[in-house]
C-alpha cells in the first residue's frame, strides 16, 4: 500500500485540504486539542474561532449556501457536540451540505460516562444525512472522503464524524481514495427519459401552467439556474418561488409571481390554486407552501422533480414524478420541449396571463405610508434600493423581518439570499453572515434581523471584529417577538402573552462594546442617508432601526388554511379596491 504515515489528527487536516476546504469554523476542547495542534502546524486551511458551537454551524451553513462548497465545523465533545444540534438540524431541514468532526473521548472510556461524553451519533441520528464513530485509524481516510461525498451528492445535508482522542494520536497510513464515492450509496443524478417526455408533453397542453421552483434549484449549481431561466422562456409559463428558492429565478422578471406561500404574494397564491398543470423543481411541498393539504392546487396536474426520492408522494401525490439532479434533468426536459413535433401556441394561455395581471394589479404588498415612524416594509425597500446594484447578499433571523426581507428585497441571482427555512431558527443570521462574509470578502453582506431574534448569537459579534469582517447587521426593532405578536393579534384574541421585548440592550452602546459601529435611525426623512453611511462603513455595524410596533405581515395563510383563504393588507392604494370585493359568504378573504 503506498501512502504517508501521519496521526489522525494530521489525517482530518489532509483530507480537508485534499478536498479544496479552506475555511474551518470552530471551537477548540480537551477531546479536538490534537487536531487544534496539526491545524498549528500550518497555515493553508484557516480556522475561525467563533464563540458558540451552534455559531460555528450556522456561519458554515452561510459559507456553503454562498459559496456552494461543503462548509466544515470542528468541535470537541459532550457540551461541544450537544450545541450544534441545532444547525445540524437547520442544515438537515434546508439541505445544506456540511462536515462537523466532532471529538469524543478515548474509545476504552465510551459507554462509562466519562467527562465530557456523549452519544454523539444517537444524539445526532435523526438531524444528519450520516453519522461515523471512528474506531480505527485505519478506517479514517475512506470515512473523511465519504463524509464530504455524502454531504454534497444526491439530497445535500450534513455529515458528523465522531472522533476519539486515541485515534487522533495514532499513527496509521493516509491515503486519498481513489474513487470519490460510498459504497452503497449512489444517488440518482439523471431523470427517466419516458417520465421527462411525458411532463412535457404535459406541459404542452397546458392552459394555465406555472412552475413552482424550491431551493434544489440552488443546490443543483448556477447552471440550473439557468435553465431555468431558459424553460421559463421557452414555456413561457409563470414562474413562483419557495422562502428557499428566491433567486433561482430573477424577480425582476416579468413571468415572476413572487414568493408562495404563507406569507407569498396574492398572485403567487391564486396562481397555484387555479393552475391546471404544476410543475415543482427541487421543493419538497413544505406545510408553508402547502396550506390545507385537501385544498392545494387542486385542479392541477402535478409533476415533482426532486434529487430525493422519498420526497416523490411524501406529502403530495404527484402525476408525474421525476428522481434526479435539478440541473440534469431541466436540460432534458429543455431538450425534449424543443424536439416537439408541433410548438404549443403561445396564445393558448393568454387567458391565464391576464387573469394574473389583475391579481398582480391588487397590489398585495402595498402598505400604508407614514412620514412620522419608519413602516419595516419602507425600511427594507431602502435598504434594496441603495444595495441593489451592488453585489450583496442577505441573510436573515427568523421572525416578520424575514418575511419582509422575503417580500421586499428582490433577488436576480442565486445564492445570495441565505435564511432559515425549514427550522426556522432564531440566531441564524448573524453566524451565517459572518460565513458568508468568509466566502465573499469581496460582497456586501447584511443580515435583516429583529431585536429579538439577534440576541440569541449576538456573541458572534465578537468573530465578526476578531476577523475584520464588514458585515452590517440591520435590525427592524419593533420591541416585540413580531411574528408572536402577530399571530397572538389575529388568532389568540390580542393576548400578547410573553411576546413583548422588556429589558432590551442599548444596540448602539452594545456595538459600541464589541469594538463595531452603532447606529439608530427612527425617522423616515433620516433612513436613506444612515444606510448610506451603514454601507460606507468598513467594518462591521449594528444599525438598529426603529419600526412600527404593530405593523404586520401580509398576506398571510393562517395555519391550516388554503392558498386561496388570504388575509390582505386593508390598504387600497390607488387600486380603488375595497376589502369588501374579495370577501366571500363566508367572510373569507378571497377572489
Amino acid at each position: 500500500m503506498s501512502g504517508e504515515v501521519m496521526t489522525g489528527a494530521e489525517m482530518v487536516i489532509r483530507a480537508f485540504r485534499d478536498q479544496g476546504v479552506d475555511t474551518l469554523f470552530g471551537y477548540p476542547g480537551g477531546a479536538v486539542l490534537p487536531i487544534y495542534d496539526a491545524l498549528f502546524h500550518q497555515e493553508e486551511l484557516k480556522h475561525v474561532l467563533v464563540r458558540h458551537e451552534q455559531g460555528a454551524v450556522h456561519a458554515a451553513e452561510g459559507y456553503a449556501r454562498s459559496s456552494g462548497k461543503v462548509g466544515c465545523v470542528l468541535v470537541t465533545s459532550g457540551p461541544g457536540a450537544t450545541n450544534i444540534v441545532t444547525g445540524l438540524t437547520d442544515a438537515m431541514l434546508d439541505s445544506i451540505p456540511l462536515v462537523c468532526i466532532t471529538g469524543q473521548v478515548p474509545t476504552h472510556l465510551i459507554g462509562t460516562d466519562a467527562f465530557q461524553e456523549c452519544d454523539t451519533v444517537g444524539i445526532t441520528r435523526h438531524c444528519t444525512k450520516h453519522n461515523y464513530l471512528v474506531k480505527s485509524i485505519d478506517d479514517l481516510p475512506r470515512i473523511l472522503h465519504e463524509a464530504f461525498f455524502v454531504a454534497s451528492n444526491g439530497r445535500p445535508g450534513p455529515v458528523v464524524v465522531d472522533l476519539p482522542k486515541d485515534i487522533q494520536f495514532a499513527s496509521g497510513i493516509y491515503e486519498r481514495p481513489t474513487h470519490n464515492g460510498h459504497k452503497t450509496y449512489r444517488p440518482a443524478f439523471k431523470g427517466d427519459a419516458q417520465a421527462i417526455q411525458s411532463a412535457v408533453e404535459l406541459m404542452a397542453n397546458a392552459r394555465r401552467p406555472v412552475l413552482y421552483t424550491g431551493g434544489g434549484v440552488i443546490n443543483s449549481g448556477p447552471h440550473a439556474s439557468a435553465l431555468l431561466r431558459q424553460l421559463a422562456e421557452v414555456t413561457g409559463f409563470p414562474v413562483t418561488s419557495t422562502l428557499m428558492g428566491l433567486g433561482a429565478f430573477p424577480a425582476s422578471n416579468p413571468q415572476f409571481l413572487g414568493m408562495l406561500g404563507m406569507h407569498g404574494t396574492y398572485e403567487a397564491n391564486l396562481a397555484m390554486h387555479e393552475c391546471d398543470v404544476m410543475v415543482c423543481i427541487g421543493a419538497r411541498f413544505d406545510d408553508r407552501i402547502t396550506g390545507r393539504l385537501d385544498a392545494f392546487s387542486p385542479f392541477s396536474k402535478k409533476i415533482h422533480i426532486d434529487v430525493d426520492a422519498s420526497s416523490i408522494n411524501k406529502v403530495v401525490k404527484v402525476d408525474i414524478g421525476i428522481v434526479g439532479d435539478c440541473g440534469s434533468v431541466l436540460e432534458d426536459m429543455l431538450a425534449a420541449w424543443k424536439a416537439l413535433p408541433k410548438r404549443p401556441d403561445q396564445g393558448r394561455f393568454d387567458e391565464w396571463m391576464a387573469k394574473i395581471r389583475t391579481w398582480k394589479a391588487r397590489d398585495c404588498l402595498a402598505y400604508w405610508p407614514s412620514g412620522t415612524i419608519i413602516k419595516p416594509q419602507y425600511a427594507v425597500q431602502r435598504l434594496y434600493e441603495a444595495c441593489k446594484d451592488r453585489k450583496t447578499f442577505i441573510t436573515t433571523e427568523v421572525g416578520q423581518h424575514q418575511m419582509w426581507a422575503a417580500q421586499y428585497f428582490k433577488f436576480d441571482e442565486p445564492n445570495r439570499w441565505m435564511t432559515s427555512g425549514g427550522l426556522g431558527t432564531m440566531g441564524y443570521g448573524l453566524p451565517a453572515a459572518i460565513g458568508t462574509q468568509l466566502a465573499n470578502p469581496d460582497g456586501l453582506v447584511i443580515d435583516i434581523a429583529g431585536e429579538a431574534s439577534i440576541l440569541m448569537n449576538i456573541q458572534e459579534m465578537s468573530t465578526a471584529v476578531q476577523y475584520r469582517l464588514p458585515v452590517k447587521i440591520f435590525i427592524l426593532n419593533n420591541e416585540y417577538m413580531g411574528m408572536v405578536r402577530q399571530w397572538q393579534e389575529l388568532l389568540h384574541g390580542s393576548r400578547y402573552s410573553q411576546s413583548y421585548s422588556e429589558s432590551l440592550p442599548d444596540f448602539v452602546k452594545l456595538a459600541e462594546a464589541y469594538g463595531a459601529k452603532g447606529m439608530r435611525c427612527d425617522k423616515p426623512g433620516e433612513l436613506d442617508g444612515a444606510i448610506a453611511e451603514m454601507l460606507a462603513h468598513d467594518g462591521p455595524v449594528i444599525f438598529d432601526c426603529i419600526v412600527d410596533k404593530k405593523e404586520n405581515c401580509f398576506p398571510m395563510i393562517p395555519s391550516g388554511k388554503a392558498h386561496n383563504e388570504m388575509l390582505l393588507s386593508d390598504y387600497l392604494g390607488e387600486t380603488g379596491m375595497d376589502l369588501g370585493d374579495v370577501i366571500s359568504e363566508e367572510g373569507k378573504m378571497l377572489v
